[in-house]
Protein backbone atom coordinates (compact mmCIF):
# COMPACT_ATOMS: atom_id res chain seq x y z
CA UNK A 1 0.00 0.00 0.00
CA UNK A 2 1.05 3.20 -0.90
CA UNK A 3 1.34 5.85 2.28
CA UNK A 4 1.25 9.53 1.62
CA UNK A 5 2.07 11.44 4.66
CA UNK A 6 1.52 15.41 4.72
CA UNK A 7 1.70 18.17 7.21
CA UNK A 8 -1.95 17.94 8.46
CA UNK A 9 -2.94 21.52 6.62
CA UNK A 10 -6.47 21.72 4.39
CA UNK A 11 -4.31 22.57 1.63
CA UNK A 12 -1.64 19.43 2.51
CA UNK A 13 -4.56 17.36 2.20
CA UNK A 14 -5.55 18.34 -0.74
CA UNK A 15 -2.27 18.16 -2.60
CA UNK A 16 -2.38 14.55 -1.20
CA UNK A 17 -5.65 14.46 -3.31
CA UNK A 18 -4.00 16.03 -6.72
CA UNK A 19 -1.11 13.50 -6.21
CA UNK A 20 -3.41 10.95 -6.05
CA UNK A 21 -4.59 11.49 -9.17
CA UNK A 22 -1.23 11.59 -10.45
CA UNK A 23 0.60 8.44 -9.90
CA UNK A 24 -2.69 6.80 -9.47
CA UNK A 25 -1.38 4.11 -6.72
CA UNK A 26 -3.67 0.98 -6.64
CA UNK A 27 -4.38 1.40 -3.16
CA UNK A 28 -3.17 4.41 -1.16
CA UNK A 29 -3.76 5.72 2.67
CA UNK A 30 -2.91 8.90 3.71
CA UNK A 31 -2.31 10.21 6.97
CA UNK A 32 -0.85 13.16 8.67
CA UNK A 33 2.93 13.11 9.40
CA UNK A 34 2.86 12.62 13.29
CA UNK A 35 1.15 9.27 12.41
CA UNK A 36 3.52 6.51 13.59
CA UNK A 37 1.36 3.03 12.92
CA UNK A 38 3.07 1.92 9.51
CA UNK A 39 3.95 -1.44 8.54
CA UNK A 40 7.37 -2.01 7.18
CA UNK A 41 6.31 -3.02 3.86
CA UNK A 42 3.96 0.31 2.96
CA UNK A 43 5.53 2.42 0.58
CA UNK A 44 5.72 6.06 2.02
CA UNK A 45 6.25 9.74 0.52
CA UNK A 46 5.88 12.93 2.26
CA UNK A 47 4.16 14.68 0.23
CA UNK A 48 5.09 18.37 0.22
CA UNK A 49 2.19 21.03 0.38
CA UNK A 50 1.34 22.77 -3.08
CA UNK A 51 -0.94 25.91 -2.91
CA UNK A 52 -1.41 25.40 -6.66
CA UNK A 53 -1.97 22.06 -6.65
CA UNK A 54 -4.13 22.73 -3.75
CA UNK A 55 -5.86 24.99 -5.55
CA UNK A 56 -6.68 22.80 -8.56
CA UNK A 57 -8.78 20.39 -6.37
CA UNK A 58 -10.59 22.62 -4.52
CA UNK A 59 -12.00 24.32 -7.79
CA UNK A 60 -12.29 21.03 -9.28
CA UNK A 61 -14.61 19.65 -6.27
CA UNK A 62 -16.72 23.22 -6.24
CA UNK A 63 -17.51 22.67 -10.08
CA UNK A 64 -18.12 19.52 -9.37
CA UNK A 65 -20.68 19.06 -6.01
CA UNK A 66 -21.03 22.84 -5.41
CA UNK A 67 -20.38 24.94 -2.14
CA UNK A 68 -22.51 21.91 0.37
CA UNK A 69 -20.28 19.58 -0.92
CA UNK A 70 -16.92 21.50 -0.70
CA UNK A 71 -18.09 22.90 3.06
CA UNK A 72 -19.15 19.80 4.49
CA UNK A 73 -15.39 18.27 2.73
CA UNK A 74 -13.94 21.07 4.75
CA UNK A 75 -15.44 20.62 7.64
CA UNK A 76 -15.14 16.72 8.16
CA UNK A 77 -11.72 17.43 7.58
CA UNK A 78 -11.47 20.11 10.92
CA UNK A 79 -13.06 16.79 12.78
CA UNK A 80 -9.30 15.49 12.56
CA UNK A 81 -11.00 12.29 12.87
CA UNK A 82 -8.24 9.32 12.75
CA UNK A 83 -8.94 7.97 9.25
CA UNK A 84 -10.99 11.06 8.01
CA UNK A 85 -8.29 12.00 5.15
CA UNK A 86 -9.22 8.30 3.64
CA UNK A 87 -13.13 8.71 3.77
CA UNK A 88 -13.21 12.05 2.29
CA UNK A 89 -10.42 10.95 -0.54
CA UNK A 90 -13.03 7.65 -1.52
CA UNK A 91 -15.83 10.56 -1.57
CA UNK A 92 -13.37 12.43 -3.55
CA UNK A 93 -13.00 10.06 -5.73
CA UNK A 94 -16.56 9.13 -6.19
CA UNK A 95 -17.64 12.53 -6.85
CA UNK A 96 -15.54 13.06 -9.52
CA UNK A 97 -16.01 9.79 -11.49
CA UNK A 98 -19.91 10.79 -10.60
CA UNK A 99 -18.87 14.54 -11.83
CA UNK A 100 -21.76 15.63 -9.69
CA UNK A 101 -22.62 15.96 -5.76
CA UNK A 102 -23.57 12.53 -3.79
CA UNK A 103 -27.05 12.56 -2.38
CA UNK A 104 -26.97 8.18 -1.85
CA UNK A 105 -27.47 8.12 2.04
CA UNK A 106 -27.08 4.24 2.09
CA UNK A 107 -22.97 4.99 0.69
CA UNK A 108 -21.23 4.25 3.58
CA UNK A 109 -18.90 7.56 2.89
CA UNK A 110 -21.81 9.52 2.65
CA UNK A 111 -23.17 8.16 6.36
CA UNK A 112 -20.06 9.32 8.11
CA UNK A 113 -18.96 12.46 6.20
CA UNK A 114 -22.54 13.56 7.27
CA UNK A 115 -22.24 12.27 10.70
CA UNK A 116 -18.81 14.04 11.30
CA UNK A 117 -20.37 17.37 9.89
CA UNK A 118 -22.82 17.19 12.20
CA UNK A 119 -20.71 17.04 15.10
CA UNK A 120 -18.51 19.50 13.78
CA UNK A 121 -21.21 21.85 13.53
CA UNK A 122 -22.34 21.41 16.97
CA UNK A 123 -19.16 21.80 18.97
CA UNK A 124 -18.89 24.97 16.23
CA UNK A 125 -22.21 26.16 17.88
CA UNK A 126 -20.93 25.58 20.97
CA UNK A 127 -17.93 27.99 21.09
CA UNK A 128 -19.73 30.34 19.66
CA UNK A 129 -22.02 30.39 22.41
CA UNK A 130 -19.65 29.58 25.35
CA UNK A 131 -16.82 31.24 24.54
CA UNK A 132 -15.91 34.18 27.39
CA UNK A 133 -13.87 37.21 26.63
CA UNK A 134 -11.23 38.48 29.70
CA UNK A 135 -9.50 42.23 28.96
CA UNK A 136 -6.01 41.98 29.19
CA UNK A 137 -3.85 44.42 30.02
CA UNK A 138 -2.34 44.69 27.07
CA UNK A 139 -6.58 45.58 25.84
CA UNK A 140 -6.92 42.48 24.06
CA UNK A 141 -10.18 40.36 24.80
CA UNK A 142 -8.77 37.18 25.26
CA UNK A 143 -10.37 33.73 25.55
CA UNK A 144 -8.84 29.99 25.68
CA UNK A 145 -10.57 27.19 24.02
CA UNK A 146 -10.05 23.38 23.84
CA UNK A 147 -12.74 22.35 21.59
CA UNK A 148 -13.00 18.13 20.21
CA UNK A 149 -12.22 19.61 16.64
CA UNK A 150 -10.68 22.24 15.12
CA UNK A 151 -13.34 24.63 14.94
CA UNK A 152 -11.04 27.98 15.21
CA UNK A 153 -11.78 28.61 11.26
CA UNK A 154 -15.36 28.21 11.73
CA UNK A 155 -16.08 30.55 14.59
CA UNK A 156 -13.94 33.75 12.90
CA UNK A 157 -16.79 35.15 10.78
CA UNK A 158 -19.17 35.05 13.90
CA UNK A 159 -16.37 36.79 16.15
CA UNK A 160 -15.94 39.29 13.71
CA UNK A 161 -19.39 40.25 13.64
CA UNK A 162 -20.08 39.87 17.25
CA UNK A 163 -16.90 42.16 18.55
CA UNK A 164 -15.82 44.35 15.55
CA UNK A 165 -15.16 47.26 17.43
CA UNK A 166 -12.65 45.56 19.89
CA UNK A 167 -9.72 43.44 19.20
CA UNK A 168 -9.46 40.18 20.41
CA UNK A 169 -7.87 36.70 20.76
CA UNK A 170 -8.92 33.07 20.69
CA UNK A 171 -6.36 30.11 21.76
CA UNK A 172 -6.68 26.58 20.91
CA UNK A 173 -4.98 24.98 24.29
CA UNK A 174 -4.98 21.36 22.13
CA UNK A 175 -3.61 22.84 18.75
CA UNK A 176 -1.29 25.39 20.41
CA UNK A 177 -2.70 28.40 18.18
CA UNK A 178 -5.26 31.01 18.10
CA UNK A 179 -7.32 33.24 15.62
CA UNK A 180 -6.89 37.15 16.48
CA UNK A 181 -8.52 39.76 15.32
CA UNK A 182 -7.23 43.78 14.90
CA UNK A 183 -10.13 45.71 14.29
CA UNK A 184 -9.35 45.03 10.82
CA UNK A 185 -8.86 41.48 9.85
CA UNK A 186 -8.45 38.04 11.40
CA UNK A 187 -5.07 36.67 11.86
CA UNK A 188 -4.02 32.98 12.86
CA UNK A 189 -0.97 33.42 15.38
CA UNK A 190 1.33 31.10 17.61
CA UNK A 191 2.80 32.06 20.48
CA UNK A 192 4.10 31.16 23.37
CA UNK A 193 0.93 31.09 26.15
CA UNK A 194 2.46 30.70 29.83
CA UNK A 195 1.03 27.65 32.07
CA UNK A 196 -0.70 29.81 34.45
CA UNK A 197 -2.92 32.34 32.55
CA UNK A 198 -6.28 30.94 33.69
CA UNK A 199 -4.54 30.45 36.89
CA UNK A 200 -6.86 32.50 40.07
CA UNK A 201 -3.82 33.54 41.53
CA UNK A 202 -1.81 34.66 38.42
CA UNK A 203 -5.14 36.40 37.15
CA UNK A 204 -3.84 39.89 38.34
CA UNK A 205 -0.80 39.64 35.95
CA UNK A 206 -2.44 39.15 32.88
CA UNK A 207 -5.93 40.94 33.29
CA UNK A 208 -6.83 44.16 34.17
CA UNK A 209 -8.54 44.85 37.53
CA UNK A 210 -11.75 45.96 36.15
CA UNK A 211 -12.28 42.87 34.39
CA UNK A 212 -11.72 40.77 37.32
CA UNK A 213 -14.16 42.96 39.76
CA UNK A 214 -16.40 42.29 36.71
CA UNK A 215 -16.08 38.64 36.40
CA UNK A 216 -16.32 38.46 40.76
CA UNK A 217 -19.72 40.49 40.14
CA UNK A 218 -20.81 38.20 37.56
CA UNK A 219 -19.87 35.41 39.94
CA UNK A 220 -21.60 36.81 42.54
CA UNK A 221 -25.20 37.35 40.72
CA UNK A 222 -25.01 34.34 39.28
CA UNK A 223 -24.95 32.76 42.92
CA UNK A 224 -27.39 34.92 43.98
CA UNK A 225 -30.21 34.01 40.87
CA UNK A 226 -29.68 30.31 41.68
CA UNK A 227 -32.33 28.85 43.63
CA UNK A 228 -31.23 25.70 45.47
CA UNK A 229 -34.68 23.88 45.80
CA UNK A 230 -35.25 24.41 42.26
CA UNK A 231 -31.91 23.09 40.76
CA UNK A 232 -32.12 20.80 37.72
CA UNK A 233 -28.53 19.11 37.36
CA UNK A 234 -29.59 16.75 34.69
CA UNK A 235 -31.53 19.50 32.48
CA UNK A 236 -27.80 21.83 33.12
CA UNK A 237 -25.96 19.89 32.09
CA UNK A 238 -28.00 18.77 29.04
CA UNK A 239 -27.94 22.73 27.92
CA UNK A 240 -24.31 22.93 29.73
CA UNK A 241 -22.26 20.11 28.94
CA UNK A 242 -19.70 20.03 31.91
CA UNK A 243 -16.83 19.99 29.61
CA UNK A 244 -17.93 23.62 28.77
CA UNK A 245 -17.76 25.07 32.37
CA UNK A 246 -13.99 25.68 32.19
CA UNK A 247 -15.09 28.67 29.67
CA UNK A 248 -17.73 29.95 32.48
CA UNK A 249 -17.14 32.98 34.11
CA UNK A 250 -20.23 31.78 36.43
CA UNK A 251 -17.93 28.84 36.88
CA UNK A 252 -14.60 29.77 37.12
CA UNK A 253 -12.89 29.65 40.87
CA UNK A 254 -13.16 32.41 42.75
Amino acid sequence: MAIYRYDSTFEGFLSCVFEYYEQKPASLSIVPNHHNALSIFDTKETIITDPIKAERVWKGLKQTGGAKTTTAIYRAFLSEKEGIENTLLSYIIKLFKHQTSIEDYTDFDVVQIRKTVKMVGREKHRMDAFVRFRETKDGIYFATVAPDFNVLPLISTHFKKRYADQKWLIYDLNRKYGIYYDLYTVETIELALASDINTPSKATIYFTEEELQYEALWQNYFKSTNIASRKNMRLHLQHVPKRYWKYLSEKRPS
